[in-house]
This record gives structure tokens, C-alpha cells and sequence, in this order.
């Protein structure tokens, strides 16, 4: 049984990247459609494909690389807020990635969002994770 899903889910991406995978399956839930989403909105997977059958079904993520070098869209995936350890943040303090080059990914009030989006809504919430 997992304890954390968004850890989990973080894991087996980075696991897929690290062994040149093109796609990786995940347990589907809400939240990580919602990351998947995001992920996809940004550029850093190629694609996703929600599958409902089996119950609760899986979400299918094609990853993406560089044609030429092969290197992966995603070099740093960071779980942040932990089951044991909560992070929670305000508007003012929203965190900033790689100087703006990453996004950090937020459990809002007005949803999953990322960290410019909570900017310009001036909402805070949960820090999810880190991306670069």
C-alpha cells in the first residue's frame, strides 16, 4: 500500500526517464491528472492518456526527449510537501524554481495550479512539488 501517491507517481516518472522509457503507466486519481495536465500544459511530456478500464484505471504518459542528445524534458522532479511534514505557503510567498525556468506545482483552493498561475490569482495553498 502506498502512503504517499504524489510521491509515487513523482518516482515512477523519474524512474522511466532514468531508464529511457517512452511511456510510463501510473494508477490514475484525480490529483495526478491534474499534475499530468500541467506537465503536458508546460512542455515537459509529449503526451497523456487517461484510461478508465480497468477500475480506477492508469494514466499513460509518452515522456519526452531531445531527437538529437536524447536527454529528457524533465531533470528534476522534487516532492515537497510530505505526508509527515506539510509545506503550506501564502500569496506573498509563493516559491520560485530555477529562477522562474521551473515550476513549482500548488494544491489551491481554486485547484491544482502552478506557482505563476497562484501568482496572478494571488491564492496560496500546499506545495506540492518541484519540476525543472
Amino acid at each position: 500500500m502506498v502512503t504517499d501517491p504524489i510521491a509515487d507517481y513523482l518516482t515512477r516518472i523519474r524512474n522511466a526517464v532514468m531508464a529511457n522509457h517512452r511511456v510510463v503507466e501510473i494508477p490514475k486519481s484525480k490529483i495526478k491528472e491534474d499534475i499530468t495536465r500541467i506537465l503536458f500544459e508546460k512542455g515537459y511530456i509529449l503526451n497523456f492518456k487517461i484510461e478508465n478500464e480497468p477500475r480506477p484505471g492508469n494514466i499513460k504518459i509518452a515522456l519526452k526527449y531531445h531527437p538529437v542528445t536524447k536527454l529528457s524534458a524533465l531533470n528534476s522532479l522534487v516532492r515537497v510537501s510530505k505526508p509527515g511534514l506539510r509545506k503550506y505557503v501564502d500569496s506573498d510567498n509563493l516559491p520560485r524554481v530555477l529562477n522562474g525556468l521551473g515550476i513549482a506545482i500548488l494544491s489551491t483552493s481554486q485547484g491544482v495550479m502552478t506557482d505563476k498561475e497562484a501568482r496572478t490569482k494571488r491564492v496560496g495553498g500546499e506545495v506540492l512539488c518541484y519540476i525543472s
